[in-house]
């Protein structure tokens, strides 16, 4: 699960994503032109500033969630390892309040087919069903100014995905955005007239003057259930969404975070009707509640003992102990692109069980052996 910083200092952000237009409401169109909106659409992006947040009841059409920073660098909040652990929450609640969802990476100047690899790998459950952008700013970012950096990230996005085309967030510079990525590429700008709180605006200050597909027009936002807050207002209507997230067109049956238990899990407990459940990417507790109709929330059980911070290979209960890890552990040599995290949570552990030589388990190298146990 996965997610990063917004707001005052914010780890990046640049007071908040800017992006462009659109990646192709069809595959053959190009994006460079606004689409003509007929009822724009009005929303939020969040990041690990907005920890906790009441999604269901907020006032919204769609929210976008800051889900990776980096190549899992990052601990601020609910970011752990460059992941927001609240991220699967932030979607999960959009979707069942019929809000439209995207989500982004934010940008932190490493390689950028690894930051590609990173975001679309602890993610791709959600692509084809929300938008996905990056964010590219000045902070936290030393390629900041290297316009082939987002070429590369960009371009990788679309081979992992095959063919999905993220939106590009960016602010200052948005007028000297190379012409080939503003052609390809969507954009979300970010343009203030002033921080001063605001609600919803229909017309934003200089909205739509670098052909942007999404403006987020204030930092200082003030809605129903949080304050203050990024507000965006998107230059379409939901089907123009829906095609930004798959190109390819048709429908998308919903992302479903909470899938039904895995195989390996163990199943329900008939004597007592208790659920022990490894968490896999994209769950949440709030999802196995829904799948399990196991309510209250406050009756389930996490490692952390907190029912809001849980992560993959954790073993989440409802009605019952939790089980203890069932492996005598394993081991592997690290390659090029290896991380702990994936080859952990592929063997159903939570990287806290794991080891690596350095003794940190975020400094490893290739030819290093982690061991989970």
């Amino acid at each position: 699960m996965s997610i990063l910083n917004k707001g005052k200092p914010k780890h990046g952000r640049l007071h908040r994503r800017v992006g462009m237009m659109l990646a192709a409401l069809v595959a053959a169109v190009s994006m460079a032109f606004a689409p003509v909106a007929k009822a724009d659409m009005q929303g939020i992006d969040l990041s690990n500033w907005q920890c906790g947040i009441d999604i269901v009841n907020t006032q919204a059409d769609f929210v976008v969630v800051g889900t990776t920073w980096g190549t899992g660098q990052v601990y601020n909040n609910c970011l752990v390892s460059g992941v927001n652990t609240d991220a699967n929450r932030m979607i999960a609640q959009a979707q069942a309040s019929g809000k439209k969802f995207g989500l982004y990476h934010y940008a932190m100047g490493g390689n950028p087919e690894a930051e590609a690899w990173f975001f679309y790998t602890n993610t791709l459950n959600y692509w084809r069903h929300g938008i996905v952008a990056l964010d590219w700013e000045m902070d936290d970012n030393p390629a900041w100014g290297d316009w082939d950096w987002v070429r590369r990230f960009l371009s990788e996005c679309e081979r992992l995905s095959g063919g999905v085309r993220p939106l590009l967030y960016t602010g200052p510079v948005a007028g000297t955005i190379p012409q080939d990525i503003r052609d390809r590429y969507g954009l979300w700008i970010a343009q203030y007239a002033n921080m001063s709180p605001t609600g919803y605006q229909a017309n934003p200050w200089m909205i739509g003057a670098y052909g942007e597909a999404m403006r987020q027009y204030s930092g200082t936002g003030v809605v129903n259930t949080w304050s203050p807050i990024d507000l965006d207002v998107f230059r379409g209507e939901a089907w123009q969404w829906d095609l930004y997230a798959n190109p390819t067109g048709g429908s998308t049956p919903p992302a479903a975070p909470a899938a039904p238990v895995q195989p390996s899990d163990p199943q329900p407990t008939p004597s007592t009707g208790g659920v022990s459940h490894i968490m896999q990417w994209g769950e949440t507790v709030w999802g196995l509640a829904v799948a399990y109709n196991a309510w209250p929330l406050s009756a389930w059980h996490t490692p952390s003992g907190d029912i809001n911070r849980y992560y993959v290979g954790d073993v989440v209960t409802y009605g019952g102990p939790t089980a203890p890890a069932s492996s005598t552990g394993v081991s592997k040599v690290l390659q090029w692109g290896d991380t702990v995290w994936d080859f952990a949570t592929s063997h159903g552990y939570s990287v806290s069980q794991c080891s690596v030589p350095s003794g940190n388990i975020n400094v490893y190298y290739v030819g290093d052996t982690v061991t989970c146990r």
